[in-house]
């Protein structure tokens, strides 16, 4: 219990206390995993959200994630997503993504992971910098598989870009959920997620209040080195 009231003040650490503005989502997301080796895995993603202020569907990503785990237990991941947005039922830009990540286990059930993000828009030829540092939280909470997690992400970009991109701090996440087996190798996690965008350009800032649905699917290993 020590552990999860440690873990709880990342939720509050810099968070304003008042948004000039505010919305309420719904974000889904799938994931599946297989192992292609003792130290190599795949993941498949799927990410669906839907706004108020958007009236509906407003953000969707498809992507695929390579991770290779070093024997002090550091993930060095590699991957791609394509990005769609909506406004009211407009499509908007789509986006491409290039990431590469370093995730670091820090001990007592906490990890750090670092992202670098290479964002490619079609209305614009620069090329988007972004740097994502993350903190994250897990612990199991008796003896059911249920665990409680715990995050806080920071966005900072490192350029700006015609198609909108703002160098500097532009938006923070905080999110604490429960993560819960669903038999076999299926887990369902169910959050709740505060993100925080800065107002650029004259702009409000905005809040975002997000109710965070996930599956994760763990396939095995399909290498075949156990045959």
């Amino acid at each position: 219990m020590r552990r999860i009231f440690i873990a709880l003040p990342l939720l509050l650490t810099a968070t304003p206390v008042l948004a000039q503005q505010t919305d309420e989502q719904l974000w889904l997301q799938t994931n599946g995993s297989f192992t292609v080796g003792e130290d190599e895995k795949v993941t498949l993603e799927g990410i669906i959200r839907f706004g108020n202020a958007a009236e509906g569907l407003n953000h969707a990503e498809a992507g695929v994630l390579y991770t290779h785990t070093l024997p002090s237990g550091i993930e060095l991941s590699f991957g791609y997503r394509h990005v769609e947005d909506w406004n009211k039922g407009v499509t908007l830009p789509n986006e491409e993504r290039l990431r590469q990540m370093v995730m670091v286990p820090l001990g007592s059930g906490f990890n750090g992971r670092l992202r670098f993000e290479q964002r490619f828009n079609n209305t614009a030829p620069e090329i988007g910098f972004r740097l994502r540092p993350r903190l994250g939280f897990e612990t199991p909470l008796g003896t059911k598989g249920l665990k409680l997690f715990a995050t806080q992400e920071h966005y900072f970009n490192f350029n700006d870009t015609d198609y909108g991109q703002r160098r500097g701090h532009e938006r923070m996440r905080n999110a604490v959920g429960l993560s819960v087996p669903l038999g076999g190798k299926l887990r369902g996690e169910v959050g709740y997620l505060n993100q925080y965008r800065f107002g650029r350009d004259g702009r409000r800032d905005q809040m975002d209040h997000a109710l965070t649905l996930t599956l994760n699917f763990n396939v095995g290993d399909i290498s075949g080195a156990g045959d």
